[in-house]
C-alpha cells in the first residue's frame, strides 16, 4: 500500500498562481477539465466554500481516486477526455465562474511503469491516458510508416533528428518496451546530454496517442463559451506547442476590439518560483495563462 500511495503522489503545479489569478470566491462554480488527483480542485473548492464543481478526467485510475477524495453531493465527476466533456456540458447549457485545464502528464503516469510514459522505468509502450482506447504507442512504433513516424517526431516532438530516429525504429522492429525504444533513440546521439535523448520522441508519441493538440485547439473556444460573464479560465501547459495554441487563442479573443470576448490577466505566462522547483521539479516546464470573460 505504501508503494502504491507513493506512486499516486501528485503535487498540483503552480497552485498559488492558479489561486491568485483565478481568485475563487464563495459560491463560485468550478469546472476542472483535467482534475487528475484533485490537488487544484481541493484548494479551489475550499475558497468557494465547496460550491458546485464538475471534475473531469479521462484516466480511470484518477477518476477512482477522485471519487474517494470528493464524496459530497456538490461534486460531479466525469470520466471523459476534456473535449468530449466540454462538448457535452455546453450542449446541456452549463456555465461556470471558474474553469481550469492542466494539460499534461501527471506524476502517477510517470511513476507507474506499466503506463508506459516514462523513459526511466521499463514498461510496455502504452502511453494511453484513457486505457479504454485501442491506439497505443506500441501500435504507432511498430505499424506506422517511416514518413508518418517522421511527421509525428517533427510535428509533436519537435525532434531535429526525426528522420534518423524513424529509420532506426523501422530497422529495430518489433519494439515492445519503453527501455527498448529509449535505447534505440539514444544510439542516434553522441556525447553527454543533460536531458535524455529520447525525451522528444516520447513526447511526440504521447501527443499522437492521446491526440492532445487537436483536442486543445477544439476545446478552448468551448471553454470560453462555458464561462459566465466575469468568469476566469486558466490553462496550464507544459511545452511550447501547447502554450502556442493557448496564447494564440487568447490573443484572437482579446484586445481593444468591439468583439473581444476575453481580457487576458497574465501579461506573460506564469511559471514556477524557486521554492516550487525544489519540492516539485516537474513544474519547471509548466506555464499558466489566465483570461477573464468580458462582461457585456
Amino acid at each position: 500500500m505504501k508503494a502504491e500511495a507513493h506512486q499516486l503522489d501528485h503535487e498540483p503545479v503552480l497552485l498559488q498562481q492558479v489561486l491568485s489569478f483565478l481568485s475563487p470566491k464563495p459560491n463560485e462554480t468550478y469546472l476542472d477539465l483535467t482534475a487528475g488527483y484533485g490537488g487544484h480542485a481541493e484548494a479551489v473548492r475550499f475558497m468557494t466554500d465547496n460550491a458546485p464543481a464538475v471534475l473531469v478526467d479521462r484516466d480511470n485510475m484518477a477518476v477512482t481516486y477522485l471519487q474517494k477524495r470528493f464524496v459530497d453531493k456538490n461534486v460531479t465527476i466525469m470520466q471523459s477526455d476534456f473535449l468530449s466533456a466540454s462538448q457535452k456540458l455546453a450542449e446541456q447549457g452549463n456555465k461556470y465562474d471558474l474553469i481550469l485545464a492542466d494539460i499534461g502528464v501527471s506524476s502517477p503516469h510517470l511513476n507507474i511503469a506499466s503506463r508506459g510514459f516514462a523513459i526511466k522505468y521499463d514498461g510496455p509502450l502504452d502511453m494511453r491516458m484513457d486505457q479504454s482506447q485501442s491506439l497505443t504507442a506500441e501500435t504507432i512504433v511498430n505499424s506506422y510508416s517511416e514518413d508518418d513516424l517522421i511527421r509525428i517526431l517533427k510535428q509533436y516532438g519537435e525532434e531535429p533528428r526525426a528522420r534518423s530516429i524513424a529509420k532506426a525504429i523501422i530497422t529495430a522492429r518489433p519494439i515492445h518496451t519503453t527501455s527498448q525504444l529509449a535505447d534505440i533513440v539514444a544510439k542516434q546521439f553522441r556525447g553527454y546530454h543533460k536531458v535524455h535523448p529520447a525525451t522528444r520522441t516520447f513526447q511526440g508519441l504521447r501527443i499522437a496517442v492521446n491526440d492532445e493538440l487537436m483536442q486543445l485547439e477544439k476545446a478552448i473556444p468551448i471553454w470560453v463559451s462555458l464561462l459566465k460573464p466575469g468568469g476566469r479560465l486558466g490553462i496550464i501547459s507544459f511545452h511550447s506547442l501547447e502554450d502556442r495554441i493557448v496564447k494564440k487563442a487568447f490573443t484572437e479573443r482579446s484586445g481593444d476590439r468591439f468583439d473581444a470576448e476575453l481580457s487576458v490577466l497574465t501579461k506573460r505566462p506564469e511559471t514556477a518560483d524557486k521554492n516550487e522547483l525544489v519540492f516539485n521539479p516537474r513544474s519547471r516546464s509548466a506555464k499558466l495563462r489566465v483570461a477573464a470573460k468580458i462582461k457585456k
